[in-house]
């Protein structure tokens, strides 16, 4: 693909797209987790679920900011899961640091395999009261970041005709949109319809984009900052029909069938993990499940009265 020469997957292929969950040694690989710095929502999943649950592979880079930081969670990973891992800084908004954490990425482990892009930026906001470098910031993380991302580590790949899986973990209000929030939003959005757009695009290359859209899950860190006094939660939970917040290894164990080969056939998909709560929030007579027993029996008996009239 440098040269200009194009290539195409066939049958069988050397990709994550074309092969099934038996035909490769089922420990090897490498993960690519890729994370902004900033303010986190509580629509995501944490680094660590997402990069433990991929037990499987042998090596993992999460990127952060502060490399002490960076150090310290691949430490706790590697000692949960025995599996070798490596610290790269990066600062995903920044097209020439990313570069150059893929080249050392490639250097210590090889192409990887999976990617997960996990940029999160976000804080509440009146949206008349952001500035354009309000905006500006939270775009940057969130779409910029995770395009140049996956742009540089896509490149790389088709360089030596190489597959991946990709995942992106954005939130169920990039579908919806939500008040209060307009530049994470936005941003979120951006990020599935480019996943949408390069699982049809680059699927010949052996490559697959899929999408987590996280509901609350609770982190200390998100509500810490978003929710201090702990009443937006009861309300948030209140909506959920199963009646709970999600946890990070629920997010973690969807996202792992998603870069595994038994996923192989599986791309462009976005997928809803809420508990229930968009289509809860979605239909205009959802609320009908605050009324009561007697006061069904009332309406009842008031449509009856008025059968055939």
């Amino acid at each position: 693909a440098g040269s200009g020469r194009r290539w195409e997957v066939t049958s069988p292929a050397p990709s994550a797209c074309a092969r099934g969950p038996s035909e490769r040694e089922p420990n090897s690989g490498s993960l690519a987790e890729a994370e902004g710095a900033a303010a986190l929502g509580p629509w995501r999943s944490g680094r660590d679920g997402a990069a433990c649950g991929l037990v499987r592979l042998r090596v993992s880079l999460p990127w952060r900011g502060k490399i002490d930081v960076l150090k310290q969670t691949a430490e706790e990973i590697s000692s949960k899961t025995g599996n070798k891992v490596h610290a790269i800084q990066c600062d995903v908004r920044d097209p020439a640091s990313v570069k150059n954490a893929v080249a050392e990425l490639i250097k210590v482990a090889g192409h990887p395999d999976v990617v997960i892009n996990n940029a999160a930026g976000n804080f509440v906001s009146p949206t008349e009261r952001l500035s354009p470098n309000a905006w500006k910031t939270i775009v940057d993380i969130v779409l910029n970041g995770t395009a140049f991302v996956t742009l540089e580590i896509g490149k790389e790949l088709i360089k030596v005709q190489k597959g991946a899986a990709f995942l992106a973990i954005t939130t169920i209000y990039a579908e919806s949109g939500s008040g209060f929030v307009s530049p994470s939003a936005s941003a979120k959005a951006g990020v599935d319809a480019m996943c949408k757009s390069l699982a049809a695009e680059w699927g010949r290359y052996g490559m697959r984009f899929n999408v987590i859209q996280p509901g609350p899950i609770r982190t200390k860190g998100a509500f810490s900052r978003l929710d201090p006094t702990g009443k937006f939660e009861k309300e948030m939970i209140g909506r959920i029909p199963c009646g709970r917040l999600g946890t990070v290894e629920e997010i973690a164990n969807l996202a792992t069938y998603l870069c595994s080969e038994y996923a192989s056939w599986v791309t462009g998909a976005i997928i809803r993990m809420d508990g229930g709560e968009y289509v809860s929030m979605a239909g205009e007579f959802n609320d009908l499940k605050k009324v009561t027993n007697e006061q069904w029996d009332m309406m009842e008996a008031l449509i009856r009265k008025t059968k055939g009239s």
